[in-house]
């Protein structure tokens, strides 16, 4: 399983730099130019029994961050398909995330009623 590109552990790593889609080293994982590993891990993650008003301040500069990283669709992919449980990924919370989720599973429920209404042979 990745580490998340905002543990504590890479903080220390080289910083990403902000490299287009298109120029990114394919064979490099996505999360090595994460904007995030920058921060500190606490800006993504709740400290126990925060407060409501200081963890959506929290999450709103999570989201500043993640706003400008190259990386956010691949970070958001990752959360959703591991699925994270906790903090803020590719700009979404876990709360988000969860509908996300939900919406998906929704839509993939009506693909597959569809795919089996069309195979139903028509009476005529």
């Amino acid at each position: 399983m990745l580490q998340p590109p905002h543990s504590s552990l890479q903080v220390a790593a080289v910083p990403a730099q902000r490299v287009p889609v298109r120029d990114r080293d394919q064979d490099a994982p996505w999360h090595t130019e994460a904007v995030c590993r920058r921060d500190e891990a606490g800006l993504f993650f709740a400290p126990s029994k925060e407060p409501t008003a200081a963890r959506l301040s929290r999450e709103e500069a999570a989201k500043r961050v993640c706003a400008r990283c190259p990386v956010m669709v691949e970070c958001r992919e990752h959360a959703l398909l591991q699925p994270e449980p906790y903090g803020v990924w590719g700009g979404l919370t876990a709360a988000e995330r969860r509908v996300v989720l939900a919406r998906r599973r929704r839509r993939e429920m009506e693909l597959k009623k569809a795919a089996r209404v069309e195979r139903i042979p028509q009476a005529g």
